[in-house]
């Protein structure tokens, strides 16, 4: 999948572009949606699968007071974009500016001439343009006009929910990753760098952890104990994650520590990817390391248990998306 942050490095338009447009905000099973038809659309016309999305959020700035918290991280999102099927990602820079384009501008200067929608393919409440005025009606008038066809993918619905970023937010806070899953069709995966923490799972506890900061701009699940997958390089273990303060040596940072099953390797300065499958209980205050080490005992039991009937996920190997020097913070695959 070829990516593109500014769209001064497309040379030309694409061929027949099937195209979809979206923030994208966990490629939920309602954003999958969108790139089946549009890998059904360019299969039938030969023409090129295109996704065209934003970097930052767009409520990140239009509300900077109160952004959402994102459900993937960039890097993430890009993944399993790519694992959708779409030769060309663009990621244009939103800013306040680009805010103020009209639907008109947006299609005719954007989605037509820079890249060569032949058919458009967009989710039933989709609208366009500064105070979303590009509604679907628009749409199919400037595709009438234009020469493009507009295809509305209706909502996907989970027992009886329709899959929205909004419904999987408030699903991830709650730490009901069951139905998380559901809605993503995946486990929900926060990730980061192995750091060093205060050395007490091992020598004090007898139970060794990586340790994971948690960003104010994260997305984090209810505070608990979690059964996970947990994938490095590219093997996926088992393990249990406590996600909170820690308040048995009374710390007051929110945080994550993870437990790996069988694994004991030197991970400092490492990323790790946490797959959390399914909430074992809330996070407690104990009366000392015994009596926690006893508790992580009965979890670790616990989680073995459920990780015996879950699938394995995860992204093959070489298709995550290295750092750039661009604004988006996205490397062009040459």
């Amino acid at each position: 999948m070829k990516i593109y942050s500014d769209l001064r490095e497309i040379e030309r338009p694409f061929y027949k572009a099937a195209l979809t447009i979206g923030n994208f905000d966990g490629v939920h099973l309602g954003h999958q949606a969108l790139f089946s038809k549009v890998v059904e659309i360019a299969k039938e016309t030969g023409g090129d699968r295109v996704a065209l999305t934003f970097h930052p959020h767009p409520m990140k700035v239009l509300r900077p007071d109160n952004p959402p918290k994102l459900i993937s991280t960039l890097e993430q999102k890009v993944e399993l974009i790519m694992a959708a099927g779409i030769d060309h990602l663009v990621c244009l820079p939103f800013t306040r500016d680009f805010a103020k384009t009209t639907a008109t501008d947006f299609v005719k200067n954007i989605l037509w001439e820079s890249l060569g929608v032949r058919d458009l393919v967009v989710g039933y409440d989709y609208a366009c343009g500064k105070g979303r005025q590009g509604d679907i009606s628009f749409l199919k008038k400037m595709g009438t006009e234009l020469g493009f066809n507009v295809h509305v993918v209706q909502p996907v619905m989970v027992d009886g929910k329709i899959v929205s970023s909004t419904a999987i937010r408030e699903l991830v806070k709650q730490g009901n990753m069951r139905e998380v899953r559901k809605m993503l069709g995946r486990y929900y995966q926060i990730r980061g760098v192995v750091q060093k923490g205060k050395k007490r799972g091992g020598p004090v506890v007898g139970f060794p952890t990586a340790n994971l900061a948690i960003n104010r701009e994260d997305l984090c699940p209810k505070p608990g104990v979690y059964a996970v997958q947990v994938l490095h390089g590219d093997t996926c273990y088992g393990g249990v994650i406590n996600i909170g303060y820690n308040p048995t040596f009374g710390d007051n940072k929110l945080g994550a520590e993870v437990h790996i099953f069988d694994f004991k390797k030197d991970i400092y300065g490492h990323e790790i990817k946490v797959n959390l499958v399914a909430r074992i209980r809330e996070e407690k205050k104990f009366s000392g390391p015994d009596e926690l080490a006893a508790q992580i005992s009965k979890d670790i039991e616990k989680a073995r248990h459920i990780l015996e009937g879950a699938e394995k996920e995860c992204i093959p190997h070489g298709q995550a998306v290295g750092n750039l020097a661009c604004k988006t913070g996205l490397t062009p695959e040459k």
